[in-house]
């Protein structure tokens, strides 16, 4: 249950400044291409790595930390960061061709499954 609330914290925090990056963001920048959501990808992904990285230990506290920081917080801040390391671990794993077929298969399928909910409410 601890992590369940470890989850929630960092994902509200995660929440914030990705909205808070947006507001900013609007108020330099009003092109039609995403920078918000572009910088928060890229901000999450560098940080789900970095914090993949740093914390090694096997001991509760250390799985408490990393729920926190990745599920919690990059969760909330941008899915995309958990998308990208899952891709990471896998090619660092040998299985490349799995993370060829995820990559495709999770645009292709995203992009199809927003097509089709834009589809029914209209």
């Amino acid at each position: 249950m601890k992590q369940v609330f470890f989850v929630g914290l960092g994902g509200a925090a995660g929440s914030i400044l990705r909205y808070l990056t947006s507001v900013v963001t609007l108020k330099f920048y009003s092109a039609s291409f995403p920078v918000a959501t572009f910088i928060v990808n890229v901000i999450g992904c560098f940080l789900a790595g970095l914090i993949f990285g740093s914390i090694t230990q096997e001991s509760a506290e250390a799985q408490n930390l990393k729920v926190l920081l990745l599920t919690g917080f990059c969760g909330g801040f941008t899915t995309f960061s958990a998308f990208a390391l899952e891709n990471v671990r896998l090619m660092n794993s040998g299985n490349l061709s799995t993370a060829v077929l995820y990559t495709i298969a999770s645009i292709v399928a995203g992009l199809l499954a927003a097509w089709l909910g834009l589809s029914i409410t209209r």
